[in-house]
């Protein structure tokens, strides 16, 4: 049935009142109604059927562009297009296949949010590259992908899909599937990390892609790395481009702005970095606590104030010749500066395994990929701070698990070690893993005391791994930098690096790997670049000509 303005009203709305108003007027602006079908039967995932309802709802009530239809699976109109999961939500489903297995709840609202706005706009807002590769694409992809409310990369995936269903509706179908409210969905597919991504059922990506990726990736059938546009893209010039858009480079964009520099933050993926990840950051100068999401949301809103984020585009290649110039996936940046704030990446613990089983319970996000686990046998393998956090994070949402560090004492701060033991979370100590075992999945692990060089086998559903960070320096290495005896970029007290015009700033430097500290990095990184380009060090550097 259709719920009407009066049932809507008395509801009551989960969004905020200013936001409220805001979609109001976006809502309102829509050439074309977008019609949601919410398809639930009682008894059947209750608490799943009454969050879609309430959100949906909420949404509902913004405006005559979004009609709700609520309706149960003995519908005829279930039967018409195939619905048989409580709860299912259909997006104008006589223009569009595209389809929500659960409650479009935490993360996930910002891919309803999108869905309606492009099919109320009926287009896809695909970028010229993208639409010439989907000119290849000839016969039906039935994309599935498997998302959580609390991965903050999923909203991309999700919406580079639901582009390509719009742009080619005849033969691209989506089914967005939330892996809380469908672990059986998730356990058939061995999708035990998200965001993942199957076409015709054939796996075709892991985690979030750039725009032109995914679609390439979604042409070729198998998970491209690299794309190369076919014609050179727009070019942008100005005084900086920032590489990364976690803190540092964050900070770094609205210090730069604020003296005067025109600047821009490229970022390949998701803002924020290691923070957008993090289930609790604890002591950050104004909060006691605050969650790593909440936090990241904070710090781009206070950037977008002053500078254009390039979000989704890797940089490829720096050349150095008059000037900089920056190729990256989209375009190309010429520039007078360049600060890398590329951060660092997971390290991996190289065991036989780990590979293979990536994303099939092997993860390296609790956030992303911890309430899948729930009720599971995991293990945290690591002894610093981001491994005890995150294993009272699984141990709080109700993972059984037990922490495997190779030391007989923590790294963490102490206390985070106090949380840990009052928890009751058990410790092997001295213990490596040595092998991650299973066909489709995670099913045993290996395990060997490096005191009693004992090993032993322990059945396992998950290995949550958090044992440090490798400094991500590929561009650096491209440009010669000099790097530290550990890996990281070499610089000065100005963060100057030894090639003229570049800096650094954040992990990327090594140091604390603290959100505050790289800040203040990020920030005394942005005034060392605006005050050398007002009076170069590097041209006081050069000999004099003899006469």
């Amino acid at each position: 049935m259709n719920v009407s303005r009066n049932d809507q009203a008395q509801s009551g709305s989960s969004i905020p009142p200013e936001v409220q108003q805001q979609l109001r007027m976006v809502f309102n602006q829509l050439p074309n109604t977008v019609p949601l079908y919410l398809f639930t039967q009682d008894g059947r995932n209750d608490v799943y059927n009454h969050a879609a309802k309430e959100i949906i709802r909420s949404f509902a009530e913004l405006g005559s562009k979004v009609e709700f239809h609520e309706l149960s699976l003995d519908h005829e109109l279930a039967k018409k297009y195939r619905v048989d999961t409580s709860p299912t939500v259909l997006f104008d489903p006589e223009h569009y296949s595209v389809r929500f297995l659960g409650a479009p709840m935490g993360e996930e609202g910002r891919t309803l949010l999108e869905t309606v706005v492009l099919m109320g706009l009926r287009k896809s807002n695909l970028s010229e590259q993208s639409l010439k590769i989907l000119e290849k694409v000839n016969s039906p992809r039935r994309v599935k992908i498997f998302s959580s409310p609390t991965c903050p990369y999923c909203p991309q995936q999700a919406v580079n899909a639901i582009k390509a269903a719009i742009a080619k509706p005849e033969l691209i179908s989506l089914e967005i599937v939330d892996i809380q409210a469908n672990p059986h969905l998730a356990d058939l597919y061995s999708a035990h990390s998200v965001p993942q991504t199957f076409a015709n059922d054939v796996l075709i990506a892991q985690g979030a892609q750039p725009e032109e990726l995914f679609i390439l990736s979604l042409e070729k059938m198998t998970e491209q790395t690299v794309f190369i546009p076919d014609i050179e893209a727009e070019l942008v010039e100005n005084d900086l481009v920032i590489v990364g858009g976690g803190p540092a480079g964050l900070t770094a964009a609205i210090y730069a702005v604020r003296s005067g520099l025109n600047t821009a933050v490229v970022e390949r993926d998701t803002l924020g970095g290691q923070v957008a990840t993090t289930p609790l950051v604890e002591n950050y100068p104004g909060f006691t606590q605050v969650g790593g999401k909440a936090l990241v949301d904070l710090l781009v809103s206070h950037a977008l104030e002053y500078v254009t984020i390039f979000q989704g585009e890797e940089v490829m290649d720096i050349e150095p010749e008059e000037g900089l110039t920056l190729i990256t996936s989209r375009r190309r940046f010429k520039t007078k500066a360049v600060l890398l704030a590329t951060g660092a990446n997971h390290k991996h613990l190289g065991v036989p395994g780990e590979s293979r089983l990536s994303g099939r319970g092997v993860t390296y996000c609790s956030t992303c990929d911890g309430p899948l686990f729930k009720g599971k046998r995991v293990i945290m393998v690591g002894g610093g701070n981001s491994a005890v956090t995150e294993a009272l994070y699984l141990h709080n949402i109700g993972a059984d698990v037990t922490v495997v560090h190779r030391r007989d004492t923590f790294r963490a701060q102490e206390h985070l070690t106090k949380y840990l033991l009052s928890a009751n979370i058990p410790v092997l100590w001295n213990t490596e893993v040595k092998e991650i075992k299973g066909e489709d999945k995670v099913r045993e692990v290996v395990l060997y005391n490096n005191v009693t060089e004992k090993t032993k086998t322990m059945p396992m559903d998950g290995v949550f791994i958090a044992i440090g960070y490798l400094p991500a320096v590929e561009l650096a290495k491209k440009l010669r930098v000099e790097l530290t005896d550990d890996g990281f970029i070499k610089r000065d007290q100005h963060h100057r690096t030894n090639i003229p015009g570049v800096y650094s700033a954040g992990d990327v430097e090594g140091g604390y790997k603290q959100i505050v500290t790289a800040v203040g990095q990020g920030a005394e990184a942005a005034m060392s670049i605006y005050e050398d380009l007002m009076n170069p060090y590097w041209l006081k550097q050069r000999p004099a000509s003899s006469g």
